[in-house]
């Protein structure tokens, strides 16, 4: 029992070794200054925070002007020693492009960059643009078609006037989130997941969003905060997932009359979870009978198909324009339809224009500090390659996509950041190589992420990690519809992390996920305390998910409280789970032998393959490094693969919730009558229950051990 003594102890830890950010913090000896600021002007030296008397001289009022001048003068002369700071002065910098960062823009070690903003000063970027010439909304047309309860409230500006001739796409991208869903089911593993985030931001047109005082306007909709469910599927072509029914056309009856009222509508969409809980897509609208509730949707069909019961609503109706704070944009016209919650008159609305706000391509040691970013159509900070960048102490929301992208390079970190209203996630982070096993080095720490997924609402994490050797510690994850962080690969560290009221909107999901593979091994999760996590509408749903033979992770020191399912084993091996803490969990530890019942379609082939080629998820398994870092891997073909072999629970404390579960399991009997049971009951024999305390009450004193 001395495990728990350290358990103890490690979770004190938890708030006391929050990171202190001192390679970027630590007293510095300036190299060069320069100042930006929006009363600035771009023919001046910027070697100033103000400008002279006479005003011929003074700060840049750009942010790429100041990116110039390093460049001059490290094309001239090379950078001094010291730090070469871009100084931005308070205010609002209005941005239709990114601010574009090359491999000529990188600091060295001795001579690091950074872009910050100045102490005490409020400095916001933004890639929005403010809408005015507003008029209440008289004509008899466009009354007809809205809610009565709207009409007199709705107001319209012209678009065009600002210049306004993309809206963006409405749907998701089709090809990305494809591949996303195929990667989960078809197991092409985390590098196909990898490839769809990054790829959805290169094929997908950034949509037009609306902000009011700085918050999150909502696309009409119907229902406003609930779904419609669907009532029975008509197409041609049945299909049949795990043993659940559907069909692969999007033809389907629909609950209620409600769907009259868009009849007149020339671009209705709807967006539902078709046929899994995980699994969310928006169609178009291609024809409404409303006389037999039939809805028939555009192609590409979703990929899952569609079944009775699922839910959906409508969106991007002006009919359904019903509460303060919706909008509609007429994109044949460029108007622009809004029932402001508040004033319009002195109201600030926004609508977000620029794609991106920074983008670094092979930088290095270049840091970007204390600077709010906002109101973009896609992802705030984007940086491919280089290594050792950081991205401190920024806020970054009402963002259309991601907070911040890092894709390759080495090193690289989001630190100390409060990210927010995020139409996807908040941190991506992709690095390392899976074929030699060599560390990325890219790490978020101590970041404040919540309520994100606004608008794409699956698979759209407040962390995301793909690659080797990764780092996510000291985060605050809350309040979204998915996962807190997805991940995929190797030697990855989760340590130190609060997370709590995620996957309100699924089911079946994880507040960390991974999975469909033996391969992905070294992973460690400790000191992180996860609570208060249950799917839609109080239904199942899990803590730390490892999925589908998940295999070799470390799941120690943490703490659970009111998890449904805590940590989920599905079918994998050698994974170890000690000295955690489980209190009101209905069931805080769940391993079964899915490959030798339902899941032994998918994994057979899989093997099969393995002992064919020596490659298995995409790896040589059997060859170093794989088989010197693994030797348990190495030899999984000869030791029945498809059985769960090798994993330990020992050294825990479950309270409430699990105790007899936990106790028949112990015993080796079945553990209930439900379809899970003759799958769970085969892995009775294999798993080992060590000097856990399930429901026992116990005190401890100074100098005394557990009793």
């Amino acid at each position: 029992m001395n495990r728990l003594v350290a358990l103890v102890a490690g979770m004190a830890a938890i708030t006391a070794c929050a990171p202190d950010g001192r390679d970027v913090a630590r007293a510095e000896d300036l190299g060069a200054i320069f100042y930006v600021a929006t009363d600035g002007d771009d023919a001046w030296s910027g070697r100033s925070a103000k400008a002279n008397p006479e005003r011929t001289d003074g700060p840049f009022a750009t942010i790429e002007r100041a990116r110039d001048e390093i460049r001059r003068m490290k094309a001239n002369a090379g950078l001094p020693k010291g730090v070469i700071a871009v100084q931005i002065l308070a205010g609002r910098y209005e941005l239709s492009k990114p601010v574009v960062l090359t491999a000529e823009d990188s600091g060295t070690a001795d001579s690091p960059i950074v872009y910050r903003a100045q102490r005490g000063d409020a400095v916001r970027i933004s890639g929005g643009r403010t809408v005015g010439g507003w008029s209440l909304v008289t004509e008899p047309a466009i009354l007809d078609r809205l809610d009565p309860v709207a009409r007199g409230k709705v107001f319209q500006a012209d678009l065009r006037a600002l210049g306004v001739t993309e809206f963006g796409d409405l749907g998701l991208d089709a090809a990305a989130e494809l591949q996303l869903w195929l990667a989960r089911v078809d197991n092409q593993a985390e590098d196909a997941i990898g490839s769809a985030f990054a790829s959805r931001g290169k094929t997908a047109k950034p949509r037009l969003e609306v902000f009011f005082n700085d918050l999150p306007m909502t696309l009409s909709r119907w229902p406003n905060d609930d779904f419609i469910k669907i009532q029975e599927v008509l197409g041609k072509t049945e299909i049949s997932l795990l043993g659940t029914k559907g069909c692969k056309e999007g033809v389907f009856v629909y609950e209620g009359d409600r769907p009259r009222r868009w009849v007149a509508e020339h671009d209705a969409w709807v967006e539902g979870y078709w046929n899994r809980d995980w699994a969310m897509q928006r169609h178009k609208i291609a024809a409404l009978d409303t006389e037999k509730r039939i809805i028939t949707l555009e192609q590409p069909f979703h990929y899952y198909g569609y079944r009775k019961g699922q839910w959906f609503r409508g969106f991007n109706l002006l009919c359904e324009i019903d509460q303060p704070g919706e909008w509609y944009a007429d994109r044949r016209l460029g108007i622009l339809y809004f029932w402001p919650p508040g004033d319009i008159g002195r109201g600030r609305v926004e609508i977000s224009m620029a794609p991106g706000l920074f983008t670094l391509t092979d930088v290095s040691h270049v840091a970007i500090r204390g600077l709010r970013f906002e109101t973009a159509r896609g992802t705030a900070v984007t940086i491919k390659g280089g290594q050792q960048c950081r991205v401190v102490a920024c806020t970054f929301r009402n963002l259309g996509n991601h907070a911040v992208t890092i894709f390759e390079g080495k090193e690289t970190g989001v630190i100390g950041c409060d990210m927010h209203g995020m139409g996807g996630g908040g941190i991506y982070l992709v690095g390392g190589d899976r074929k030699t096993l060599e560390s990325g080095g890219h790490f978020a720490e101590n970041n404040h992420i919540h309520h994100y997924g606004r608008w794409d609402r699956m698979y759209r994490p407040g962390i995301f990690m793909s690659g080797v050797g990764l780092r996510a510690s000291h985060n605050l994850i809350h309040d979204a519809p998915h996962a807190a962080i997805l991940f995929g690969g190797q030697e990855h560290l989760f340590e130190y992390n609060e997370i709590h009221n995620v996957c309100n909107e699924s089911h079946d999901c994880g507040a960390i996920y991974a999975g469909r593979s033996w391969c992905l091994r070294g992973n460690v999760f400790q000191y992180n305390y996860l609570h208060d996590i249950s799917g839609k509408n109080g239904g199942w749903c899990r803590g730390i998910y490892l999925d589908d033979e998940f295999s070799g992770a470390t799941v120690r020191n943490n703490v659970f409280s009111q998890v449904m399912q805590a940590v989920f084993v599905g079918g994998g091996r050698d994974n170890l789970v000690e000295n955690n803490v489980f209190v009101d969990c209905p069931r805080a530890f769940h391993l079964d032998a899915r490959a030798l019942g339902w899941a032994a379609y998918a994994v057979e082939p899989r093997l099969r393959t393995a002992r064919e080629t020596g490659e298995l998820c995409g790896v040589r398994f059997k060859e170093p490094p794989f088989s010197t870092r693994y030797p348990k891997l190495a030899t999984m073909l000869d030791d029945e693969p498809a059985k769960p072999k090798g994993n330990i629970v020992r050294c825990n404390i479950f309270w409430q919730g699990q105790g007899e579960y936990l106790r028949r399991m112990a015993q080796g009997k079945p553990i209930e009558s439900t379809w899970w049971q003759h799958i769970e009951a085969k892995v009775l024999d294999l798993v080992r229950l060590e000097d856990n305390l399930v429901n026992v009450e116990f005190s401890v004193r100074e100098g005394e051990q557990f009793r």
